[in-house]
């Protein structure tokens, strides 16, 4: 929790508009700031002065990256914060404090990301860094990607991940084909395998909960909620 009172000053470098209503900012990383793929970071706006100028967002970049990458939607009507981000400008700084939280893969079972909507970011993070590592990894890694608007973000860099190395992904647009080939693997890896889940808290909490009702232990769950979808 130290890393939390840590505060690092982030050059901004630009943005990108991932889809109709998702934006990635990057910004420059610094030399000093580490992270383990799959964390989060506070980032505080420092252009303006507005309420709540501080929001947790995972780093949607690898450690092996040259920058610090978060992703997030903003609608027609944004929030004040989310205004401020589309203010930056290339040279403007935010303040980014930690990384913090305990969403890392250590590979040493089977291991299905779940993945909903925007939740897609920490694992970008966490299938970049494989990609980068070389994927030395020997247990196999799947990420199922569930969204009901079907826009994906990231599809182009995970497909070029998959094809690259043995990490599978798999795209739906409904729930119960996401349980469907939940299912799959529940039978493949018989009890051996792990979980992450990412994405909003009400889609994080119903496939735990379907994992709980299939004597999945929840030692073998870990959770990522993104608040505010």
């Amino acid at each position: 929790m130290i890393a939390v009172f840590k505060k690092k000053e982030l050059e901004f470098l630009g943005s990108k508009k991932e889809s109709d209503n998702v934006y990635s900012f990057q910004f420059k990383k610094g030399q000093d700031l580490t992270w383990e793929a799959g964390q989060h970071g506070l980032f505080t706006i420092t252009h303006k002065k507005i309420k709540s100028g501080t929001k947790p967002f995972s780093v949607a970049s690898a450690p092996k990256e040259d920058t610090i990458r978060i992703t997030t939607k903003i609608n027609d009507t944004p929030s004040e914060y989310k205004k401020a981000l589309l203010e930056l400008k290339p040279g403007m700084t935010i303040t980014m404090s930690g990384p913090v939280g305990a969403f890392h893969l250590k590979a040493d079972s089977p291991t299905i990301l779940i993945a909903g909507g925007i939740g897609i970011t920490p694992f970008r993070s966490i299938l970049k860094q494989l990609d980068l590592e070389g994927n030395s990894n020997q247990k196999p890694i799947h990420l199922l990607y569930m969204d009901s608007d079907k826009s994906y973000i990231f599809k182009d860099e995970l497909n070029d991940i998959a094809n690259s190395t043995s990490i599978s992904v798999t795209y739906f647009d409904s729930r119960d084909r996401l349980y469907n080939e939940i299912d799959k693997y529940m039978q493949l890896y018989k009890d051996n395998e792990k979980y992450f889940i990412a994405g909003p808290k009400s889609m994080v909490d119903s496939v735990s909960a379907y994992l709980q009702e299939n004597k999945v232990s929840k030692q073998k769950i870990k959770k990522d909620v993104l608040y505010g979808y």
